[in-house]
């Protein structure tokens, strides 16, 4: 029992750390990306706390397959600590731990991260006036919390099981809903939104995760171009346009205005000019800046990097690819969710995740490495495309330039996306997200010459067709599949996810090295940050 405890200590103090280390990363992150001249402490403070609640909720996965497991021997048996009551306050304790977190988040999407939005919008529109910004804010946020609210209201009393009563009376159904309300705790409502916004950060995964997976891998591989060749274009393209703009204001020279014409192309050179001048300053820092001589000491390890980098690109697809086959062949449909009992098509991960499990803490590792690497490529992805609505470009995401809304939405979509990872993670290892490592006992009969021998028991691997008091199922699971709907969405999200990286592949590969200030100066930049220098390049 003693020892027990001890490991289970263990666990947690490794959370704990985990924890810590979550909190160091999205401090560094943030700082890293937001504005030097505009920066704000209270959007500061909400892209950090936003980001460290999902990726601490991402965290809680490994630990509750870990607890679950640990409750088990590996002949099938329940340890002696492990009876009925502990295993409870166990399960309870982490299903209250995602109450929490997943809370947290609801109020994080819904109204702090609006509300702190609207507000430096309007500040930026009526510089002074507090209070009115604030009502301003409040007004706006508050269609977020109907949303919210009505999501919560359809995830409470719609119920999963509908009474087949023909005579039951309409204060009966009522009273059911409540009675289901009641019984699960609020868990379906918090469900049902924590599903709603997981579906959207599936669309945020199909956007920018899959083009990043393709995207920051090959852009390691080619490398940029030179500072000093870009430099020499730029000088030239300096000297064109001074010539064209001499060319066309020598038309006046005599007294005559200018065609409206010839006002407009002059115009437009000087804006260009203006671009080129910028885009010199920027290459001349970077030209004698000692990062730059660093990145380029460290040429082959960001080539080993890249190859790394893609190989693990390629095996997330495939594995993604047989789970998604393994659904379609085998599943019971889309009534059902896709939700496949078993596995029959394997591939790599749900091979390595169960094995790794069984030594604590290497699976949790496996998963905070695939938790980042969703991370480092949906940011790939987000700083090549932007952040768009639609076709309108609404912000860049630039390191040291990034605009305290940018920076919201930025940590918006990486909480989202980190939300879909427990369920990317589900659909390549559905039996490790379910049971862990647990097993159960199975009666066998042999006989002999038609006579019964000794009655005796084999393990076997929990599954869908095991007791519910041998196998004890992870509050992950519970979240991930009340709604049968849910889940068919992310089917296809999945089809959609390896299709959008084959076609950014494909993309990335015909495209040729990226500038060495690539995205730093650019015409039809909406970012008023321009005019510095990077302090990255300095």
């Amino acid at each position: 029992m003693a020892a027990a405890a001890s490991e289970l200590l263990t666990g947690w103090c490794l959370f704990g750390l985990a924890l810590l280390a979550i909190l160091i990363f999205c401090w560094v992150y943030v700082r890293k990306y937001q504005s030097r001249r505009e920066s704000e402490v209270i959007s500061t403070i909400t892209a950090i706390f936003a980001l460290a609640v999902a990726l601490i909720s991402s965290a809680l996965l490994p630990v509750d397959i870990f607890l679950v497991s640990y409750m088990k021997n590996q002949n099938g048996t329940f340890k002696d600590w492990a009876d009925a009551n502990v295993s409870r306050q166990i399960e309870d304790t982490v299903l209250y731990g995602y109450y929490t977190l997943y809370s947290i988040i609801l109020f994080c999407v819904f109204l702090w991260i609006p509300f702190v939005y609207f507000y430096y919008e309007e500040k930026e529109e009526d510089d002074g006036n507090t209070c009115s910004q604030v009502k301003t804010a409040l007004k706006y946020t508050l269609g977020f919390i109907t949303i919210c609210a009505v999501l919560l209201l359809i995830g409470a009393f719609v119920p999963l099981n509908i009474p087949n009563k023909k005579n039951s009376t309409e204060w009966e159904k009522v009273k059911l809903l409540f009675e289901e309300f009641g019984s699960s705790h609020g868990l379906t409502a918090l469900s049902f939104s924590i599903s709603s916004l997981t579906v959207i950060g599936m669309l945020a995964a199909i956007t920018y995760t899959a083009y990043g997976m393709s995207a920051l891998p090959l852009n390691l591989i080619k490398g940029t171009t030179s500072a000093a060749y870009e430099r020499l274009e730029n000088t030239e393209d300096i000297e064109e346009v001074e010539q064209h703009l001499l060319r066309i204001k020598s038309k006046c020279r005599d007294g005559r205005p200018l065609s409206s014409r010839d006002r407009r192309s002059v115009q437009q050179l000087e804006e260009r000019l203006r671009t080129l001048r910028r885009r010199e300053r920027h290459l001349e820092s970077i030209e004698k800046s000692w990062w730059t001589k660093f990145c380029e000491a460290i040429r082959p390890l960001k080539i080993v990097w890249g190859v790394f980098f893609i190989i693990v690109a390629l095996l997330f697809t495939v594995s993604l690819f047989l789970s998604n086959l393994d659904k379609a062949l085998h599943s019971a449909g889309f009534d059902s969710g896709f939700i496949i009992l078993g596995t029959n098509l394997t591939n790599p991960l749900n091979m390595l995740l169960p094995i790794l499990q069984t030594v604590f803490p290497l699976d949790y590792i496996l998963i905070t490495t695939i938790v980042m690497y969703f991370i480092f490529t949906s940011m790939a992805g987000i700083r090549n495309m932007g952040i768009w609505f639609f076709w309108i470009r609404l912000y860049k995401i630039r390191r040291g330039k990034t605009r305290p809304q940018a920076l919201l939405f930025l940590c918006m979509i990486l909480l989202l996306i980190v939300l879909h990872t427990s369920y990317m993670i589900y659909s390549l290892a559905p039996q490790y997200v379910m049971y862990g490592s647990q097993k159960y006992l199975v009666q066998s009969n042999k006989t002999t010459d038609g006579q019964p021998r000794n009655v005796t028991f084999v393990s076997k691997e929990c599954d869908a067709d095991a007791p519910e008091d041998q196998c004890i199922v992870t509050r992950t699971y519970l979240f991930l599949h009340k709604f049968w709907f849910f889940s068919a969405a992310y089917y296809f999200g999945n089809w959609a996810f390896i299709a959008v990286f084959l076609i950014g592949l494909i993309v990335s590969c015909c495209k040729g090295k990226k500038s060495v200030i690539e995205g730093e100066v650019d015409e039809d930049d909406s970012d008023m940050s321009d005019d510095e220098l990077s302090v990255y390049y300095r």
